[in-house]
């Protein structure tokens, strides 16, 4: 069976990362994946590329109205299935899609907001076409089904699944945290949404020992700088933007947070559950699916930096939370199991 995966590529998100890891897996179960990437010119894609273990075509995509995009995918995608991530390629592969009369899937990777307003009316018309929608969640199910009004018959849930840490492609640069530090790490895009804003706030209260981490870049970098010098933890708070090895730091760290205000999965969460870590996060959308309240580390009410200070001091102090996310994350969000289900789905297709 030939499936092709339509993905618009703007560098490596939780999404291209789930690509990664999903396609090669399905290529060891029979299954024939194409890649066909939609590339932004003001994104270089060349991490995700020299990543990818699976045949890619690639198109230039450097709009968001372009109807000449459609025809392009049209001739270009030749298969059993047409599989879509994200907007983009939910549109414009979707549409493509339409025009060949192929069986048509896509994987919802987030609740945004954006797709409760008038955007939900292109969804609903997109749930028509598809044969299958896939929710990396439960809670996103939910989203999908009560919120955005897809209908629920189309809809099933298939966790993203890592067995390992993410592979470096190369060194960190050396860094000014101190080697006796407990570090606090996040693993985010640096924008609203993952609530960094609210971890540098909750890091006055927390031993001086603890120094704040995250690795992501964002439109918000120069607001959380000007944060922590008002609040006078400018020295504990170090934004170091994309790194080359991700789990050294995982490694390295005391605690993972994830303060976020909403979440499609929490790929880094699952990471950091790989690593042993226990994790904080906040409790909203999906986080309450991955981290298991006082077991594997501890959720919070969201927007409330105090809350976010208390569960850090705890969880400082019980490490063995790690084991129990690691144990966890190895039973419940393996490749296998991702895997299996999503070839099993497509199988599903003809019946």
């Amino acid at each position: 069976m030939r499936v092709v995966h339509v993905h618009r590529i703007r560098g490596i998100g939780g999404s291209e990362r789930h690509l990664l890891t999903l396609l090669p897996a399905l290529a060891e179960r029979g299954v024939e994946p194409l890649f066909v990437g939609l590339d932004d010119p003001a994104w270089d894609p060349t991490d995700f590329y020299d990543a990818l273990r699976v045949p890619a075509v690639r198109i230039r995509s450097p709009h968001d109205f372009d109807p000449m995009l459609l025809v392009r995918l049209a001739r270009t995608l030749r298969a059993d299935v047409v599989h879509t991530h994200l907007v983009h390629a939910d549109v414009y592969g979707g549409l493509a899609a339409a025009l060949r009369r192929t069986r048509l899937v896509s994987t919802k990777h987030n609740d945004d907001p954006f797709r409760t307003g008038s955007f939900r009316f292109v969804e609903r018309g997109f749930g028509r076409l598809a044969d299958r929608i896939v929710t990396i969640t439960e809670s996103l199910r939910r989203f999908t089904v009560e919120q955005v009004g897809v209908p629920a018959g189309k809809v099933e849930t298939i966790h993203y699944g890592l067995d390992g840490l993410p592979e470096a492609w190369g060194e960190n640069a050396p860094d000014a945290v101190p080697a006796e530090a407990r570090v606090l790490l996040a693993v985010a895009r640096l924008t609203r949404q993952k609530g960094i804003d609210l971890a540098v706030r909750a890091l006055p209260s927390l031993p001086d020992d603890a120094t704040l981490v995250v690795l992501g870049e964002g439109p918000e970098r120069q607001a959380l700088e000007q944060l922590a010098r008002e609040l006078g933890v400018e020295g504990r708070v170090l934004l170091l933007g994309r790194v080359p090895d991700v789990a050294a730091w995982l490694r390295r760290a005391s605690v993972l947070l994830h303060p976020a205000r909403w979440e499609g999965f929490g790929l880094g969460v699952l990471e950091a559950m790989l690593a042993g870590l226990p994790v904080v996060a906040a409790n909203v959308s999906s986080l309450p699916e991955l981290v298991i309240d006082g077991t594997t580390g501890f959720l919070v009410d969201p927007e409330n930096p105090s809350a976010l200070a208390a569960s850090v001091a705890r969880a400082l102090e019980q490490p063995e939370l790690g084991a129990a996310g690691r144990e966890r994350a190895l039973r419940e969000f393996s490749v296998a199991r991702m895997s299996d289900r999503t070839a099993a789905l497509y199988e599903s297709l003809d019946g």
